[in-house]
């Protein structure tokens, strides 16, 4: 049985920090933009691999594919193959490249660039577990 909490609880820490960082309030301290741009970020990566993980084992487990790839690129493609993400398989890899980018490469285009698809990058990870999980999206409430 694959276990889909830590993909969904990585989800709903980064949708709940972009929303912290699409309403802040820009009168903050420059520093305090940064960090919450920053922390973004690094959700962004978290979830990422997180929903890189669980993807492989689903393309293995639930479907069959015993020589499903190891490398996230490769596994986004056969994720499209199998109509498992819904849309285009491009915008998934554009995502995988701003991912490598963020983690090898911490400067402020770098930065900028991946804060720009966080946006799409959700909605297209809350389709992506709705299919696998099998069960509609309810972000988890991650502050205590």
């Amino acid at each position: 049985m694959i276990n889909y909490d830590r993909f969904r609880l990585s989800l709903a820490r980064l949708q709940e920090q972009h929303a912290n960082y699409c309403d802040l309030d820009t009168s903050l301290p420059k520093v305090m933009q940064e960090a919450v741009a920053e922390s973004v970020v690094r959700r962004f990566e978290r979830c990422y691999d997180c929903m890189g993980n669980v993807l492989k084992r689903y393309l293995v487990e639930a479907l069959g594919i015993p020589n499903a790839p190891n490398s996230p690129k490769p596994i986004l493609r056969c994720a499209f193959e199998n109509d498992l993400l819904g849309s285009p398989v491009e915008r998934w890899l554009d995502y995988a490249e701003r991912r490598v980018g963020t983690s090898h490469d911490c400067s402020v285009s770098k930065a900028e660039g991946c804060l720009e698809v966080v946006g799409g990058f959700i909605a297209d990870a809350v389709a992506l577990y709705e299919t696998i999980a099998g069960e509609r999206w309810v972000p988890t409430a991650t502050s205590t």
